[in-house]
């Protein structure tokens, strides 16, 4: 497939470039002195994680501990109940810790081990990035430090829980808004400060590079493994796939098995309470060009030009850009962008729990309800949804805010 000069055939041999650009997104916008830390990442990465005994152990962990692959299940009764639309889900909820974060946060920290670091650190939001990271410090005996939120540490009680029992530092941040924007701000800072002792192990396909294609590429067998099983399963592609965006790690993996597929893609933003500034976080509908985290893309800014406030019901998804591959497949067209709010969001969380018996994660829930919408538009064929994490973190909070339905 080629659209817009762009070959898809051979696009990941191009993008990024050398420089870490997906066209205009994309860089490493850093002092100097982390860009040889960046530097330093890159080569390992492109040595050591290129190599057959790197490969090997990486494949062994996934099959014998975090248990891939995943299946892809048919959502049958939802897909009685919406009429003659087929929806399918890729179960990254049964990755062991319950979602896709595990994937590459089992990469990283084996990168991590190789280059011969002591210390992880890393930035979560609804937790699961957290857990993964604390998994996998706990897997290869490493010490391991999550800047975490205020405010979501409040809504993610369980997962700070299983962080703080796995071994790890759960480091509180208490500046503005206390959310997954500022818990990057600390750890990045933190990485600054111990970059020679330790690897910063960012939790989505942002930041400078070589962090989004490293964790695009960890991500790259959710995509695999859900193609080939979907035409084993049925005996052609989907029509449509769909998955939820914040900084999109969960996406960039699940996308990228079809890129160069006659297959429509689906990225679903958090409209939150509505398109106010401050009420959503879709900064892909509603964002312009710029730079934070030390990377270049779409983001949402405020009168200064600044990273603006975000909010969304899942903690996962409210952050204030998107990862730069997002923002060029978005320019590009290859992948639709559209945003799902809170009410449809919880409708979806109830609607899949009841009629599948599979209790998603809110972020998950995002791309549940904009498949329902989907299907109800498209009237025949199939979709396939990339269920991104299990909905076990989100239980108090849900009840708290929402009650039983």
């Amino acid at each position: 497939m080629i659209l817009n000069g762009v070959d898809f055939e051979t696009y990941f041999k191009h993008y990024p470039d050398e420089n870490g650009y997906f066209g205009p997104y994309g860089g490493a916008y850093i002092s100097d002195e982390l860009k040889a830390a960046m530097q330093e990442i890159s080569t390992a990465y492109f040595t050591i994680a290129q190599s057959r005994q790197f490969i090997a152990e990486l494949r062994r962990i996934r099959k014998e501990f975090q248990g891939r692959p995943t299946p892809v299940s048919h959502l049958e009764r939802l897909s009685n109940k919406l009429g003659n639309v087929q929806l399918y889900v890729k179960r990254e909820d049964l990755n062991h810790t319950g979602a896709h974060k595990l994937n590459h946060c089992m990469g990283e920290v084996l990168l991590a081990k190789y280059m011969g670091k002591r210390k992880v650190i890393a930035e979560t939001g609804a937790g699961q990035h957290g857990v993964a990271m604390a998994t996998a410090a706990a897997y290869f005996g490493m010490e391991c430090d999550i800047y975490m939120g205020t405010e979501d540490i409040k809504k993610q009680a369980p997962n700070v829980a299983r962080m703080r029992i796995l071994g790890a530092n759960v480091v509180e941040v208490t500046e503005g808004q206390a959310t997954l924007k500022e818990a990057v701000d600390a750890a990045f800072a933190a990485y600054a400060r111990e970059y020679k002792d330790c690897i910063y192990c960012i939790g989505s396909v942002v930041g400078p590079h070589p962090f989004p294609m490293m964790v695009r590429d960890f991500q790259h067998v959710v995509g695999e493994e859900a193609r080939s099983q979907f035409i084993e399963m049925t005996g052609h592609l989907p029509d449509a796939i769909v998955a939820c965006v914040g900084g999109g790690s969960n996406a960039a993996g699940f996308f990228s098995g079809f890129l160069n597929d006659p297959v429509d893609i689906y990225g679903i933003e958090p409209l939150g309470r509505g398109t106010a500034l401050g009420d959503h976080a879709a900064s892909l509908q509603y964002g312009t060009e710029g730079v934070m985290h030390g990377f270049n893309s779409i983001m949402l800014k405020d009168e200064n030009g600044d990273p603006a406030p975000v909010y969304s019901v899942a903690s996962g998804l409210d952050y204030p850009s998107s990862g730069p591959e997002h923002a060029f497949l978005h320019t590009l067209g290859r992948v639709k962008y559209d945003v799902v709010n809170d009410d449809d969001t919880i409708d979806a969380f109830f609607e899949l729990s009841r009629q599948e018996g599979i209790i998603p994660a809110i972020e998950s829930a995002h791309a549940v309800a904009y498949g329902i919408q989907l299907a109800k538009r498209m009237g025949k064929g199939s979709v396939l949804i990339n269920l991104s994490g299990r909905g076990d973190k989100d239980m108090d909070y849900i009840i708290e805010k929402y009650g039983i339905r």
